[in-house]
């Protein structure tokens, strides 16, 4: 297709960058499955966030400093200490007081808290579009105000209180700037593992500047814990606003406030027809009173005969020869007879198996009901979208081995989740959903049109055979299902998507296992059982464990590493290992012999190549040991100017700190505390403005406003916001999943950085055209849009999305860079400010350059 002139024009004063649209669905390029979204247009290359410049300010001892994004598409090369592209000009009250050539920050030594500051991108000596204004904070934090939830009962009289908890990010409203989504915790909140009622989990949406948007209350029926809601925010349609999805059930509902913060509604979500018909409601109660659970054994056994592995052979018919004593009673089993071996397994056996087991204080468990599958929109919290969950629980834990092992945990095994965001055709992102890790293992991925979830790929190990569902190892054998029975006991407390293969697709990491982009199988690693083991010789799974990293941890091998520690004790050949992402080969490792809760990675030590790993001693990259001693676990951060790593220490009632394990503590972060017990969490560790570091995010003490704490140490390192990898973006989004792990780039991140390598992606961002909406609006109430301009311009948008819409890529082009003209028309001049010219014609100039990629493909 032949360039219009305008196009020439516009191309003299801009770089060539991808186009950002709004309201048109993806698709995926790959064909992985049938059941794609209809759509009319895509843009050429991976689907990210449309953002805007995130210049943030901080008042300093020494300053005022500054922060801001450079764009992907920004970067166009590399030089010995950053990316090249793009400079910028800093202005401090309407004058220009810097130009920025080899980062994206500054610090002005004659602001104040009350100077008003932009920045604008300069290429060739002009000036492509300018940053919104903004004042300083008062210090290197901002307290976004939070409205805390009310203190709650259980139903056994116990009291408890809320506290803020994991965090997300989202641009819910399509304007290129991060929403906030905070999730409650009650006081009484548990792991799967342990027994008593929970407090109900809400889940908030907030402006940066603490208006509450909504609040999604869970309802009775979602346990609160680490393992139940993992909660995805991100754009899965492409309509360049995130939507949120995660697990629910009857009684979850939408609370919605008006700007005075005054409740305006509440609504159940919908539940399914047949779950109606069968007589649920959203205003049951599915938790399990002590005597609910007793009752819920008798029936059980009354029901021993029907069991599907007692009639297909598997099981012992009777559960006499499960307890081990002798035959008594007819079955099937009459309800006083059932009684008779529910007390003797509750009072007797039980207790013979682990004086831990106090199945007569077993409450507040969940173990009936319908589970669902719920997308809400992000701006307003409408659900749009609900499914039932799959797989479902099939029983309370008794087929997932939760009664097998010494310790017996109704509820345990059964009702462990896990969620991510991936890119598995290497364009769109997908939902990714899954349940169980030690015995049977289930991923299922979603796409999301904008109107129904549909299931793209399920994995399934199928159930683990056990002899005895009473007494039984289960773990640590093959499920049922013939491709993917390998993967049992391999899943960590979080997982990672990451392109292992180099193809340009995402698979998943699910620990110590990894399922390629199309759901095959790409392998379940395996190793031999050194001397000292309890199982010398044989072959093993490297198993389940608490931690998990992918990303380029030694550079100077080809493609991407896995670090993982593992919990098999005496029964896995490791207790942390370093492996190749692609193949799953064990590069180094070492056994420990016992459970190895704990591990990380980071360049801590820039005197050796590559990041260090930690879980037993400190390690390099390539295996050679530094030390007996090691830096924390709880979580990392991009935080110093020289891209190493830094930990982020401190759980329970412990003040955080960010420590250099060099430098010592190099920040305190005084009336704040972390999430999740010893795990000692930060809400969110995520470089949600500003330059490529990574800001925290964590809770004051009383939990009445999340603390943003930006690093306001100058770096002379220029490289795009973190978020505009896909990698990372997708980590982000996974990093509040049971056991919160760190956020990883595609590339290697490290202070002895090869700046040639860092890639130089092909995406494209839905939203500008709402953006330049927006921006229409906002230039028309300001001031600086008026007369009849105004019209041309909104009509040439409407023009260009319907057009979008019916897919005419050609006839929509014509329609964006009509748009752009009347931008440079004489007799407009005088309707515009310099300024809503700058930004409409970048904007629109990003438009006509996606458009014209599209129609050259």
């Amino acid at each position: 297709m032949k360039k219009r002139s305008i196009t020439k024009k516009l191309l003299s004063t801009t770089i060539a960058l991808p186009l950002l649209l709004t309201s048109v669905s993806t698709a995926t390029a790959s064909g992985i499955q049938n059941n794609q979204p209809s759509t009319k247009f895509q843009g050429k290359g991976v689907q990210l966030e449309y953002l805007d410049r995130g210049l943030v300010a901080a008042s300093t001892s020494e300053g005022v400093f500054l922060s801001w994004r450079l764009l992907a598409n920004e970067a166009k090369g590399s030089s010995e200490t950053g990316l090249t592209g793009v400079d910028f000009n800093v202005y401090r009250d309407g004058k220009k007081i810097a130009t920025v050539t080899d980062s994206t920050n500054f610090l002005d030594k004659n602001g104040s808290t009350s100077s008003k500051y932009y920045v604008s991108s300069v290429l060739d000596g002009k000036e492509l579009d300018q940053s919104a204004s903004v004042t300083a904070w008062g210090q290197a934090y901002y307290d976004l105000a939070l409205k805390k939830p009310a203190d709650g009962v259980t139903p056994a009289g116990e009291t408890y209180t809320y506290s803020a908890n994991d965090m997300s990010v989202g641009d819910v409203d399509g304007d290129g700037k991060y929403e906030f989504l905070v999730k409650w915790y009650p006081s009484n909140a548990k792991d799967v593992s342990q027994v008593g009622y929970t407090g109900n989990t809400y889940i908030d949406c907030y402006k940066f500047d603490g208006t509450l948007l909504y609040r999604i209350d869970l309802g009775v029926n979602i346990r609160s814990g680490a393992h139940y809601t993992q909660f995805l925010v991100y754009d899965f349609d492409g309509d360049g606003k995130s939507e949120m999805m995660f697990k629910t059930a009857p009684g979850t509902k939408v609370i919605k406030y008006d700007k005075a913060g005054n409740i305006t509604s509440e609504k159940y979500i919908t539940m399914q027809q047949k779950d109606i018909e069968a007589g649920y409601n959203n205003t049951d109660d599915y938790r399990m009173s002590k005597e609910d659970y007793y009752n819920h054994v008798v029936k059980m056994f009354m029901n021993w005969d029907k069991q599907e592995e007692v009639m297909n052979g598997h099981w012992p018919k009777t559960l006499e020869e499960c307890f081990g004593i002798e035959k008594k009673y007819s079955y099937p089993l009459l309800k006083g007879d059932a009684e008779s071996l529910a007390d003797y397994f509750m009072d007797v056996y039980a207790p013979s198996r682990s004086s831990n087991n106090k199945l007569r204080n077993f409450e507040g468990f969940i173990v009936d009901g319908p589970e669902y599958l719920s997308v809400f929109n992000g701006e307003t919290g409408t659900e749009m979208d609900t499914i039932d969950y799959k797989p479902g629980r099939y029983d309370d834990g008794l087929m997932w081995g939760d009664y097998a092992m010494a310790r017996i945990e109704p509820g345990n095994r059964v009702d462990r989740f896990l969620a991510s965001v991936a890119y598995l055709d290497g364009e769109k992102p997908y939902a990714v959903f899954g349940r169980g890790y030690y015995t049977r293992t289930n991923l299922v991925t979603y796409s999301w049109d904008g109107k129904k979830l549909k299931e793209n790929w399920e994995v399934d190990s199928g159930w683990t055979p056990m002899t005895d569902p009473f007494n039984d190892g289960p773990h640590g054998r093959d499920g049922t299902d013939p491709v993917y029975g390998s993967i049992t006991t391999q899943g960590a407390h979080s997982l990672s998507a990451a392109d292992v293969d180099g193809d340009g697709k995402q698979e998943i990491v699910y620990g110590g296992a990894t399922i390629d982009d199309d759901g095959s199988l790409l392998y379940s690693s395996k190793d031999t059982m050194p001397p000292q083991s309890a199982a010398p010789g044989t072959t093993a799974r490297l198993g389940h464990g608490d931690a998990l990293h992918v990303t380029d941890i030694d550079p100077n091998r080809p493609g991407m590493e896995i670090f993982m520690v593992h919990e098999g004790a005496a029964w896995a050949p490791y207790g942390y290992s370093l492996r190749d992402a692609k193949t799953g080969k064990t590069i180094y490792g070492g056994y420990t012999g016992k459970d190895t809760g704990r591990g990380m990675v980071g360049d801590i030590d820039p005197s050796h190549p590559g990041l260090e790993t930690w879980a037993v001693g400190l390690w390099t990259a390539d295996g050679k040991k530094i030390s007996n001693t090691a830096p924390g676990t709880n979580m990392s951060i991009k935080w110093a100017a020289d891209l190493t790593t830094q930990i982020v220490d401190g759980a329970r009632d412990v003040t955080p700190s960010i420590k250099d394990w060099q430098k010592g503590t190099v920040l305190t972060a005084e009336g704040t505390r972390t999430n999740n017990d010893t795990k000692g969490n930060p809400g969110l560790v995520a470089d949600i403005f500003g330059d490529w570091r990574e800001e925290l995010l964590v809770r004051t003490t009383d939990s009445s406003a999340i603390r943003v704490y930006l690093s306001s140490e100058l770096t002379n390192h220029k490289l795009y916001t973190l978020m505009h990898d896909p990698q990372y973006r997708a980590e982000v989004a996974r990093q509040n999943t049971a056991y919160n792990q760190p956020s990883y780039t595609s590339f290697y991140f490290g202070s002895d950085i090869n700046w040639a390598n860092v890639p130089m992606n092909v995406y494209w961002t839905p939203g500008v055209l709402s953006v330049l909406d927006n921006k229409i609006k906002e230039y028309k109430a300001n001031g600086e849009l008026s007369g009849p301009i105004v019209p041309q311009l909104e009509n040439s948008l409407k023009q260009a999305q319907f057009h979008l819409e019916k897919g005419s890529v050609d006839t929509a082009l014509t329609f964006v860079e009509k748009f752009a003209s009347e931008l440079t028309k004489k007799t407009n001049q005088s309707y515009l400010s310099s300024n809503a010219k700058l930004n409409l014609s970048h904007d629109a100039q990003e438009m006509i350059d996606m458009l014209e990629k599209v129609e050259n493909k």
